[in-house]
């Protein structure tokens, strides 16, 4: 990585064999030294361990773990690890080692792609054909799990990218959920007007960056992000170019937080009337329940509105994955355990949990703002996208996410910006297709 922030062609295969060789030393150290958690995942009766980067939602996995023990035999047994670098190291250095857990949580798309690649994996192909022919998976969705034709994830979820609104500041400001761009703009200048910040916008974290990117950029124009993320459209093309321009107009008429605001306090911000809308995934309701707001009464949502009313709608959908390790110490058990995570009964639980969207398309919602969007996205035949965070191969994303952060900190314009993700997309496109060869 140069200091500009981008990667020469020359520095992405030296990068590359660099990663590689931390991972080895690493695992060689994790071998030498036990692996502090390598107890947790050795096998315990009745249970299947669960490796997840996020402590938050342990419960739900144990909520939802109690109703699997009744078909299966088998309960979850969560081991967390909050840092998501940390995590993804840990996971990548024990995958093929008897320290892996039984089920691990991990991204879907390229990101799942590239742990396909190294080896490891069990295939769950039978389990993805069960799922589909009993009507519990979109079909639509199997790409995204995939790797050279063969399913190797269990969607964990189905989210979907929206604004989170304030009820109490729209109705007292005479305002709606805007149904078009016109009305979404007019909302923006009252809340402006009204001495409240419109939008919610954050790179803390890093990955929220991509947020305003994948959303201005597909609704410009859902088809050209879907040659974007396949490598076959330019980041300098005119529809990224005109997302990047409204994100920057946005961001010069103070419609938007500092880059450096929290997300955790987005929630908060809504509560309290300072913030009008939170762009974020539908997850984020379990959020909003923590904050002490109520569906429907604290908070609605709705999707994006396209630029022009000709566009064809779109949502960003997310759904992270279960993988179950070759190596897993109780691989029976954690195979059962894939094979009946999307049960309704199951999914029942850890919907209600979430307050989110199940997986299974079956299972409505009980939070009744994510029903109606379940309803919207299914009514206006909506045109499901990856999320950018899973969309390209992962250093492509990073480096794109970082350069995103830097663009909404003021260090580059929406030209510079659009040409140095470019640039490393001509790069990384190259070497993944390379190294699938």
């Amino acid at each position: 990585m140069s200091a500009s922030g981008r990667t020469s062609r020359a520095a992405a295969p030296l990068a590359r064999r660099r990663f590689l060789a931390g991972v080895a030393s690493g695992a060689a150290a994790l071998a030498a030294g036990g692996c502090a958690r390598g107890d947790s995942t050795s096998a315990q009766p009745g249970t299947t361990s669960l490796s997840n980067d996020n402590a938050t939602w342990d419960e739900g996995y144990r909520s939802a773990g109690r109703e699997l023990k009744k078909i299966t035999g088998y309960a979850l047994r969560p081991l967390s690890n909050p840092s998501v670098t940390s995590y993804q190291q840990v996971v990548q250095m024990t995958m093929q080692t008897s320290k892996a857990a039984d089920l691990v949580k991990w991204a879907s798309g390229y990101q799942l792609k590239r742990l396909a690649r190294a080896g490891g994996l069990t295939d769950l192909t039978d389990v993805w054909e069960r799922y589909e022919a009993k009507g519990w998976v979109r079909g639509a969705s199997r790409e995204t799990v995939s790797y050279r034709g063969k399913a190797y994830g269990v969607p964990i979820y189905e989210s979907y990218y929206v604004l989170f609104y304030s009820k109490p500041v729209f109705k007292r400001l005479g305002l709606s959920a805007p149904a078009d761009w016109a009305q979404l703009l007019h909302c923006a200048e009252v809340l402006k007007r009204n001495k409240i910040t419109p939008f919610l916008a954050s790179q803390v974290g890093g990955w929220p960056a991509i947020e305003w990117f994948q959303e201005l950029v597909t609704k410009v124009d859902p088809h050209f992000y879907q040659k974007l993320t396949t490598g076959a459209a330019s980041y300098t093309d005119a529809p990224a170019r005109r997302a990047m321009d409204i994100w920057h107009d946005f961001m010069r008429k103070g419609w938007m937080t500092s880059p450096d605001f929290d997300q955790a306090r987005g929630p908060g911000a809504l509560k309290e009337g300072t913030l009008g809308m939170f762009l974020h995934g539908t997850w984020q309701a379990s959020g909003m329940a923590a904050a002490g707001m109520e569906p429907d009464v604290d908070y609605g949502a709705f999707i994006l509105p396209t630029v022009r009313p000709s566009t064809q709608k779109s949502v960003i959908a997310e759904s992270g994955v279960f993988v179950v390790p070759s190596h897993a110490s109780s691989h029976e058990a954690a195979m059962a355990n894939a094979g009946a995570w999307l049960t309704p009964s199951v999914q029942r639980k850890w919907s209600d949990f979430l307050q989110d969207s199940s997986a299974n398309p079956t299972v409505r919602s009980s939070n009744p703002v994510v029903a109606r969007l379940q309803q919207d996205i299914a009514r206006e035949h909506r045109l499901p996208l990856i999320r950018y965070w899973e969309a390209g191969p992962p250093s492509l994303i990073q480096g794109n996410t970082n350069d995103l952060g830097g663009f909404m900190a003021g260090q580059t314009s929406p030209a510079t910006t659009l040409r140095r993700m470019q640039e490393r997309a001509h790069d990384e496109w190259a070497a993944w297709r390379r190294d699938e060869a």
